[in-house]
This record gives structure tokens, sequence and C-alpha cells, in this order.
């Protein structure tokens, strides 16, 4: 055969079918692929923000909910309690909440939007077991320097009323506070963080 016997339009066409048919092929194979890095909906509803009711809280109790398979603690604060955070700094490994996680807003010495309002995660930063709420104040077991907060007792970390954490303990970091918003001074929304005025 001659190369002027080939027909160059037929041997074009054929080419660009084919590599029609290859990308059709591989987009075919790779939908299944694509489909399972997709997130299910149990986990796109895990991972959404939650409203939370805050109305019949009362001053000193604490409230459980979860997010993102997380304990969310919220704690309505005492104004006794309140009075106890500024006392406690010289003894926090983090008073300032510096090398902590937390939104914007929340960096302040209640670590709070509303300092009576306290929102946390409520897993130790250490190893990851959930603190206990100790309000009580000088527990025999805790001591004379104890004004309330989280103990944890799987290695002895303890946090503040604010989170943060105290020196000397094995917990490296204070609690993290997860981004939040109020919609109204009783409901507020985990997950979202509150707009700039």
């Amino acid at each position: 055969m001659h190369e002027t016997d080939i027909d160059l339009d037929k041997r074009r066409f054929l080419t660009q079918t084919a590599a029609v048919l290859g990308t059709a092929g591989v987009a075919f194979a790779a939908v299944p692929f694509i489909s399972y890095l997709k997130p299910n909906a149990g986990t796109l509803e895990a991972a959404s923000p939650i409203e939370v009711d805050i109305a019949k809280l009362e001053p000193g109790q604490m409230i459980r909910v979860e997010w993102r398979s997380q304990p969310i603690w919220l704690l309505k604060r005492t104004e006794q309690m309140l009075a106890t955070l500024e006392k406690l700094e010289p003894l926090l490994r983090d008073p300032h909440s510096d090398d902590s996680i937390q939104p914007e807003n929340c960096k302040n010495r209640y670590r709070s939007i509303k300092p009576e309002i306290f929102v946390a995660v409520g897993i130790c930063t250490h190893l990851g077991c959930s603190p206990s709420y100790r309000p009580e104040v000088a527990p025999p077991d805790l001591g004379k320097r104890w004004l309330g907060g989280f103990f944890c007792p799987c290695h002895g970390s303890r946090f503040d009323l604010a989170g943060r954490v105290y020196k000397k303990v094995p917990a490296p970091t204070n609690l993290v506070v997860p981004p939040y918003r109020y919609l109204t001074d009783t409901r507020l929304v985990i997950g979202e963080e509150q707009e700039e005025a």
C-alpha cells in the first residue's frame, strides 16, 4: 500500500471516534469511584449545624448535646463562677487562649460570646477522654485551690470554668470552643460562627 492510498479523513474520523468513546468509558467507569467519595446522608446530617434551646438552663447547670459525633457542653455560669476566672489565671497554662482553638469572638477571659454561657467540646485535649463537670469548690479529692471546673479522670487534667487548662497537667491546650452563634437570647446554633455586625 502506498502512502497515497491511505484515506486521511477516514483515519481522522476513526481516531476521533475512539478518543470520544474512550473518554466516555473512563467517565462512566469513574462515576462509582467519585460517588464513593461523596459523604452519605448520615455524615452530612452529623456535620450540619445544630440548634439548641437554652431557655430552661438554670444558673450553674450544664447540658450536653451532640454535634459531629462529639459531646458539646452548654454551661450557664453564675456570677460567682465568673468571678473565679480572673483569680485562677496564675495557675493556668494558657490563660489568654493564645494557643487554643476557639472562634475569634470567644478569645477572651470567658471564652464565650456572652460571659454567662459557656459552650465547649467536652473532650480532653490530652487523649480524648471526657472530663467531668465539677462545680463544687475545694472538694477533698481536688484540693483547696479548686474553684470549680472540669476534671479529666483518665489522667488528671484540670480545666477551669472557661475550659482553660491548668499548668502541670497532661492536657496541652484549653478545651476547644466550637463555632456558634445566637439566633435569640435563648437559642443558639452550634456549627456556625457569629456574623460580624
